[in-house]
């Protein structure tokens, strides 16, 4: 962890959306130090042999050690042949199929036994962002969109089986709900969002976590009102931008009460996505959403390197100063004041050791780790 050196000082690099002032990344992750174990991100996306050897070494020299991420089946394989005993992986349903009906439906039932029998998945993932009632609108989703639906119910029944705790996606950012989501009778009320995640948390009482600081880092009283109903649940920190604009909003004195607090219930996550597409010049026909993210590996490894630094520059620095990130949330609620190249300010909060050994690593070996020996 940092010892005193001043963060966000290097240059070097290409400036890139994700790199905005030219930081060597790799010099910046030798002015953090390094922790005294090594760091678990419980929320990632690896896919494709190629990036995932970029984020191998990223990981390396972020010192974070264990790795859990959400990689499609098919990928599964070439992922753990680069990243060995340092990944873990959380069952998914099969997101590009292109009979999505059937993908969350009974395709997640058998994707489910694979990800237990072939690759000890002990951890399954919930997607079920506002957005997902774009995919299956009206009573094409009746049975499946809502959290406590009956599809996601013998889902939820048949991990429980099979040993796993879960993972939910359950809402997205404020930004989000004032602009895309701004129609209520479609995407229904972001407080909305979280009824049948009560009603889940209650009837599977494995541990949850809930990605994205639960999905309101806006809102702390919010969380704190949820972690107390609920003592299997859990919070990640995951989603780097999202994460670093809203927190950063809150005085630290607010912060530093919420995470003393919650201690125990917070893990360290990235969620950073990994494609072979951003290790290879512009593609006219990318296989993944996110492609344009990158396009070599150089810019890969600032793509993925700037999370980690986000992130830790927030919790355990005293980093006062803009993030190194675009962030296209600005510009989409005030698109007079802010362009594609405007990133939100970080506040580095300094947090004590206790609490960052923590989130950074001991949580994650309690919870996760804890279950996995556990159900093994």
């Amino acid at each position: 962890m940092n010892d005193g050196t001043i963060i966000g000082t290097t240059r070097g690099r290409p400036v890139g959306s994700s790199n905005l002032p030219g930081l060597d990344y790799r010099l910046e992750a030798a002015a953090f130090g390094r922790p005294t174990k090594p760091l678990i991100d419980v929320h990632s996306h690896i896919t494709g042999a190629r990036a995932a050897a970029v984020y191998r070494d990223v990981a390396r020299i972020y010192g974070v050690g264990l790795t859990y991420s959400m990689t499609p089946l098919p990928h599964v394989e070439a992922v753990k042949d680069v990243m060995g005993s340092t990944i873990r992986f959380i069952a998914i349903p099969n997101w590009g199929a292109t009979d999505k009906s059937r993908a969350y439906r009974e395709g997640m039932l058998e994707d489910l036994e694979i990800f237990s029998a072939k690759h000890n998945a002990k951890m399954m993932k919930f997607w079920n962002a506002p957005r997902f009632r774009e995919m299956f609108p009206g009573d094409a989703g009746i049975d499946l969109v809502e959290l406590d639906s009956p599809w996601r119910i013998r889902t939820a029944e048949l991990a429980q089986s099979l040993g796993m705790m879960f993972m939910a996606h359950i809402a997205d950012p404020d930004t989000w709900f004032k602009t895309k989501y701004a129609d209520a009778k479609i995407y229904k009320t972001k407080a909305e969002q979280y009824v049948p995640l009560e009603r889940m948390l209650d009837r599977f009482p494995a541990p949850w976590i809930a990605a994205h600081m639960g999905g309101w880092p806006e809102d702390l009283n919010f969380l704190s009102g949820l972690l107390e109903r609920h003592p299997n649940l859990h919070l990640d920190c995951s989603a780097t931008k999202w994460m670093v604009r809203e927190i950063s909003k809150h005085p630290r004195e607010e912060f530093l009460a919420f995470m003393t607090r919650w201690k125990e219930r917070i893990m360290f996550g990235s969620d950073i996505v990994t494609t072979d597409d951003h290790v290879v010049p512009a593609k006219q026909n990318p296989n993944h959403p996110k492609a344009d993210q990158a396009s070599s590996p150089e810019t890969a490894f600032d793509l993925y390197a700037s999370r980690y630094w986000a992130l830790r520059a927030m919790l355990e620095s005293d980093f006062d100063g803009p993030s190194p990130i675009a962030d296209g949330d600005l510009k989409m609620v005030e698109p007079a004041k802010y362009t594609d190249s405007s990133s939100p300010m970080i506040r580095g909060f300094g947090l004590p050791r206790e609490i960052l050994e923590l989130v950074y690593w001991g949580n994650a070996e309690r919870v996760v780790g804890g279950w996995e020996i556990a159900h093994q």
